[in-house]
């Protein structure tokens, strides 16, 4: 019997590919329901482009720099990430913005937040190779959040947000790769 070396991949060449595979142009479409109150889901489209950013490229010297990192150059990796979102039910006005995501260690440092401009980090980990999983805390808020790639066109999102240790609001996506 010939036995396979096992190999434990590090949190931060498996971000590297995560992100690397998560290059693109993404059509993603979400639904938030909110937990405390009987109200109908809200559901958006959003159309996302994701670019891959290696280390020492000057979108993550500048996240370094907001997050008062030591090192300029010590993201390893990181994505910008632009969005155009539209209402489904025309409840809200549409959205559109971006984002930055540089990573170091198990922490995955962001120039915003999902309900706030300030900077923030997340604790990141993975499931397996292709699901990434993240918890944001801020404001008194909890972030979870899981992405996970089905095949190389689709991937799904689930978040989970908490308030005073209860949960408030989930968010579901199916994410479908245009190029």
């Amino acid at each position: 019997m010939i036995s396979k070396p096992i190999v434990q991949l590090s949190a931060e060449s498996l971000v590297q590919e995560f992100f690397k595979k998560s290059e693109g142009r993404w059509k993603s479409q979400r639904r938030y329901y909110t937990l405390k109150q009987e109200t109908e889901p809200q559901e958006v489209i959003s159309l996302l482009t994701v670019e891959y950013l290696p280390q020492g490229s000057p979108q993550l010297i500048e996240l370094a720099q907001l997050h008062q990192l030591e090192q300029e150059d010590c993201l390893i990796c990181g994505t910008y990430i632009t969005w155009k979102s539209d209402y489904v039910k025309g409840t809200r006005k549409p959205s559109e913005g971006s984002t930055i995501f540089g990573a170091n260690g198990n922490i995955l440092y962001r120039d915003r937040g999902f309900a706030t401009d300030d900077p923030v980090e997340a604790i990141y980990s993975f499931t397996n190779p292709t699901t990434l999983c993240l918890r944001t805390e801020y404001k008194g808020s909890v972030f979870e959040e899981e992405l996970k790639f089905i095949g190389e066109h689709y991937r799904t999102r689930q978040s989970i947000i908490s308030r005073s240790g209860e949960e408030i609001m989930i968010g579901q996506y199916l994410e479908k790769r245009l190029a």
